[in-house]
């Protein structure tokens, strides 16, 4: 029987508002826990954030964290998957499993360095096909990585 929620979404450090309100809003229509690590970039009452999750708040499985290492003690057992553009292995290639955390870093730094050198068979990446562009927004990182986990927990047929 699948579980309540399927994923969890990790956000470490996250700067902008409204991409956390996005990706709050994705938690919610799918299910998916949201996890907020560490010293965030704003404050859960901003108004941005707020409008950007609408109304859909109360339906966010959400969990505040001081550090990572607080997260991953609570969770001993998870599977961590983290996003990176210096990942060798694309999402599309990893195999994902129900209950993952797909871990992402803040925007304008990403994940800490540390963390990816202790973690090199589980960093993901989301190809970019030129060079004009560092990387994703946020936002629509979480929703590609999150919708692949998704289809492979066979979790998008009605």
């Amino acid at each position: 029987m699948p579980s309540e929620t399927p994923f969890h979404i990790v956000l470490i450090e996250p700067e902008i508002p409204p991409n956390t309100g996005n990706i709050a809003r994705l938690c919610a229509a799918t299910g998916t826990a949201l996890h907020l690590v560490g010293p965030l970039g704003f404050s859960l009452d901003d108004r941005y954030l707020r409008r950007a999750g609408l109304d859909y708040w109360p339906a966010v499985k959400l969990q505040r964290w001081d550090s990572f290492d607080e997260l991953a003690r609570a969770h001993p057992d998870g599977r961590f998957w983290y996003a990176t553009k210096r990942a060798k292995i694309s999402y599309a290639d990893a195999a994902f499993e129900e209950g993952d955390f797909l871990v992402f870093g803040k925007e304008t730094a990403g994940l800490p360095e540390a963390l990816l050198e202790k973690n090199p068979g589980r960093a993901i990446r989301i190809p970019i096909f030129t060079e004009a562009v560092r990387s994703l927004n946020l936002s629509t990182a979480a929703g590609i990585v999150l919708y692949e986990a998704l289809r492979q927990a066979g979790r998008l047929s009605d």
